[in-house]
């Protein structure tokens, strides 16, 4: 396992951590719709990318052209990053 996808892991899981606790403290109600459940959404994905390494929001971005950071580093003359 590689740190980024640890750091996935673990941003994932306090995100989707933090509104379970405020749910079952009373001071959100995810039964009812609203905004938060998009929070949960980007929670749900990093922790699942996190194991899985499959990212929709990354197949959306190299759709429109944008590079991996790994593509762009080293490939100019002096071979450094950035």
């Amino acid at each position: 396992m590689t740190v980024n996808r640890a750091i996935s892991i673990f941003a994932g899981f306090m995100i989707m951590a933090s509104l379970a606790l405020a749910h079952f403290s009373g001071q959100i109600n995810l039964g009812q719709p609203s905004w938060l459940w998009l929070t949960f959404f980007v929670g749900a994905n990093l922790f699942q990318m996190g194991f899985t390494g499959f990212c929709p929001a990354a197949k959306v971005m190299k759709a429109l052209g944008m590079k991996d950071a790994t593509a762009a580093c080293g490939t100019g003359t002096s071979g450094k990053c950035c």
